[in-house]
Order: C-alpha cells, then structure tokens, then sequence
C-alpha cells in the first residue's frame, strides 16, 4: 500500500536556493523572501452589515478593516484590503484556530474563507526594488503613489495578486508583500528572480512574526 504524507509543503519548496543570485561584487540590490507559517482569513462583508463587520473588526483587531485599497497594522494581525467590503487578515500562524475564533468573532455578519495553504507570501526589498518590480509590474510604486501601506490588488505576469507596501526595512529600503495562489509561487518567484538577477539577489527563507 502507498504510503502518503499529509504534512504541509512549501510551492516554493524547489524554486527557493538560499543565498546570493546573479551579478557578484557589489551591494546586493535586492532582496527576496519567502514568508512561512502564516495564517490568512478572507472576511467578506454580508449584503447590508458593512458596519456590524466594522465593528466586529474594531473589537478583535483594535483598527477598522480599510476602506480603500490599504493595508493596517492591528493587534496581532495585518488588514488588506481585497476589494469592496472585503479584506484579508494576516498574521503569523499559532497553535491557536484562529479562523474559529474570527468566525465567532463575525457570526452573521461576514462570510470567511481560510486561505492560509491556499496563498504563498513572497517579500521583495532592497534599494533596487523598484527597479526589478518595473520589469514585470504595472502599479505605479513610487513613494508618492504608493507609501508605506498602499495595497492593491492585481494582475503580475498574468497572476492575480494582493500586493501591499509594508514598513521599510531596518536599513531603510522599500518592502513590498506580494500575496499570490500557490499554483503560480513557484512561476511568480522565477519571473521576479529573473528581473532582478542584474541588481544582485539575496534569495531567503523567513517566518512571520
């Protein structure tokens, strides 16, 4: 009898090499990630309870889900938008069912999905960034049309995609989280690997905190 494992792999588990990629000598120009054990909740808002969700959201997370296409750090958990009335809640994966305790949390008044096996989340940053993204990218990913927090959500190599702007790094470069299907990580990581072999790529693995 075969034998079959049920233990969750990565889509990245073979396009991901640790380490430094493409042109050798310089400043690494970008970096690359892959961001595991995260958890993700689709909350869709029910026809008419726009403000029950809203406040539902207040009281488990301590912000409002967006409104617009943002992304806003609350307790414990990220909010992204994904479309009208709708959002993403993000955070690190824990021992606890936190899909359970949002469904309570939005009995009646929100739809949810887990999506957290569903999406892969690849980190991009470094002082090339923009340049690699332009490659592939159409946003306009300038500071002044997308800061820290813009979020949107989109079409990358004919992907879809939520894509949002996080804090900069430590050493004050852009980061950009790009939320994409797993059937297309492993697709997506090449197209971005590829883009930014020029600048100098430093391909890791990370866990969400």
């Amino acid at each position: 009898m075969a034998e079959f494992s049920w233990n969750t792999q990565s889509p990245l588990g073979r396009a991901l090499v640790p380490g430094h990629h493409g042109v050798t000598g310089t400043q690494v120009g970008v970096t690359l990630e892959e961001v595991r054990d995260i958890s993700l909740v689709q909350v869709m808002t029910r026809r008419g309870r726009a403000a029950e969700t809203a406040k539902a959201a207040k009281k488990v997370f301590g912000i409002q889900p967006p409104a617009s296409p943002s992304a806003a750090v609350g307790r414990h958990a990220t909010l992204i938008w994904s479309g009208p009335d709708q959002f993403i809640a993000f955070s690190a994966r824990s021992a606890e069912d936190q899909f359970a305790k949002l469904s309570e949390a939005f009995a009646g008044v929100a739809s949810l999905s887990d999506q957290s096996d569903g999406r892969c989340l690849i980190r991009i940053g470094g002082p090339r960034v923009r340049q690699a993204l332009a490659k592939f990218c159409s946003l306009d990913l300038d500071d002044r049309a997308f800061p820290p927090g813009a979020a949107a959500t989109t079409s990358i190599d004919h992907t879809a995609m939520n894509i949002w702007r996080g804090a900069d790094s430590p050493d004050g470069h852009t980061t950009f989280n790009m939320l994409v299907f797993t059937s297309f990580a492993d697709s997506l990581w090449h197209t971005i690997l590829d883009s930014a072999l020029e600048y100098g790529v430093q391909a890791s693995l990370a866990h969400a905190a």
